[in-house]
């Protein structure tokens, strides 16, 4: 049976990305790594997230790009969230990581711990 490799989608600007590769690379873990400014990621792929947690939950809601982004007085739907997120991933709270049908969002060893035992 082949491995399965987490997916890590992430930018490389980003402390909480570095700190995601960091954690599994310490665990000796082959990542699929996933540039966020090189390659957008899928729609499906963010819906898988969003309908888990929610669009709320993967807004960087602290960040510049958010505050520049006038997302917070914009009226707009969640097509159009989805939208300004593919186009500009710093809004997302990176990383986002998923193995199978795991998904966890941000910075965050105890999950990322959990999906190894999984």
């Amino acid at each position: 049976m082949a491995e399965v490799q987490p997916q890590v989608f992430g930018t490389k600007k980003s402390k909480e990305t570095r700190a995601a590769e960091r954690f599994f690379k310490e665990r000796r873990v082959k990542i699929h790594f996933v540039d966020l400014n090189e390659r957008p990621i899928a729609r499906g792929e963010l819906a898988r997230f969003v309908q888990k947690f929610g669009l709320n939950a993967l807004l960087d809601l602290e960040g510049k790009a958010y505050e520049r982004s006038n997302l917070a007085y914009l009226r707009t739907t969640e097509e159009g969230i989805v939208s300004r997120i593919i186009e500009t991933p710093e809004l997302l709270r990176l990383p986002l990581v998923r193995l199978g049908k795991v998904l966890t969002v941000g910075e965050d060893p105890a999950a990322w711990a959990q999906l190894l035992e999984g």
